[in-house]
């Protein structure tokens, strides 16, 4: 599933400092905004304890990580709406991503120049979401125009689309973001349609200097206060940390430097995890002597749509699921065990698959 998180902020936040951490991708990091002029994308493979347990058990041939594409994305300033700073070209590949993350800079150094001249995260965000929200009014009002051409059908879809688009035009006039108006769950598939920027699930990162990265700073204290409303995750990383942590060899020197900032693991570990679940994703397993692998699904996916990820001849043919929990696994230690515990059960095309589950699919093609 190639699922994609887009990083965004104000040029000079931390963006493509931030993204070479995450893929080792090596895109430019320059003192000076529009370095990134194209989108880069990394594909990261996503940090998960549980595939480190299941390789002590099974000692496969190869372990394969579940993964997600991030998109470095350049730095939008005010105007972009209109075109400003190459904005059309930017805000395109912002809506083709799944979630974003937006970075807030939230650290002084005088030797960085921010874009407005001071450090201020809040109208950062500010200046970031009001581009975003006048993109999607403009996009709202050309569907809307479409919308009318076809009411006089009386087709109930066409209406019900109507009636939602016109409260989401409101809803942007007030200045607010599409993920913050209340929708029931046919609204919320309905509205995927429009392809809205602000209708994306958001997280906000602070980048902050050393001595923040643990306890946080008054900047973060702000960010916290101000999205507080939005149900969004904030997460705290120092961005060029980050980047002396890559440049270690070895995993003994990356502990070490961790343990000096009184930190357990490096932050971006934190920040794949969170994006993953910023997209609804649940992992399960196919654990074999050949092979132990993650695979990546939607939360909510049936057994058969889970067998689908796989190869689509598994979906298509599916005739049950084998399916053994985690923690029975690895508290048991194999699948004989686990079968003479009674744990070891057998689903059907009804099965809602849960993470975390360790599965094997019986098909007929």
């Amino acid at each position: 599933m190639a699922l994609k998180c887009g990083i965004v902020g104000l040029p000079n936040v931390g963006k493509s400092t931030l993204f070479n951490c995450l893929s080792n991708a090596k895109a430019q990091s320059a003192n000076f905004p529009f370095c990134t002029i194209e989108p880069n994308v990394g594909t990261i493979s996503v940090p998960d304890p549980r595939l480190e347990k299941l390789e002590s058990i099974v000692n496969p041939e190869r372990v394969v990580p579940t993964t997600m594409e991030i998109v470095d994305i350049a730095g939008l300033v005010k105007g972009a709406s209109k075109g400003e700073g190459l904005g059309n070209q930017f805000l395109a590949n912002i809506r083709e991503t799944d979630a974003i993350i937006h970075v807030l800079r939230c650290f002084d150094d005088g030797n960085i120049i921010h874009v407005d001249g001071s450090v201020d995260p809040i109208r950062d965000k500010e200046v970031i979401d009001l581009e975003l929200q006048l993109k999607d009014l403009e996009s709202i009002e050309k569907k809307i125009q479409s919308l009318v051409r076809n009411l006089k059908s009386g087709d109930k879809e066409v209406v019900k689309e109507n009636e939602l688009a016109t409260r989401i035009k409101e809803h942007l006039e007030k200045g607010l973001s599409v993920r913050s108006l209340e929708m029931d769950e046919n609204e919320k598939e309905l509205v995927k349609r429009f392809h809205l920027i602000t209708s994306k699930p958001v997280m906000y990162l602070c980048n902050v200097d050393e001595a923040s990265v643990k306890t946080g700073n008054q900047y973060v204290d702000k960010v916290r206060e101000h999205v507080k409303a939005e149900n969004a995750e904030v997460l705290v990383i120092g961005a060029k940390i980050e980047a002396d942590i890559t440049e270690l060899e070895t995993y003994e020197e990356r502990q070490m430097f961790l343990e000096e900032l009184g930190l357990e693991e490096p932050g971006v570990n934190r920040l794949i995890r969170s994006a993953y679940a910023l997209l609804d994703l649940y992992t399960y397993f196919t654990a074999g002597v050949k092979e132990v692998r993650a695979w990546t699904i939607t939360k909510g996916m049936t057994a058969p749509q889970a067998a689908g990820v796989i190869h689509t001849d598994f979906e298509k043919g599916f005739i049950r699921a084998e399916v053994m929990k985690y923690a029975d696994y690895t508290t048991y230690g194999s699948e004989s065990a686990v079968k003479d515990a009674g744990k070891f059960k057998v689903e059907g095309k009804e099965y809602v698959v849960e993470d975390g589950d360790i599965m094997h699919f019986r098909f007929n093609v």
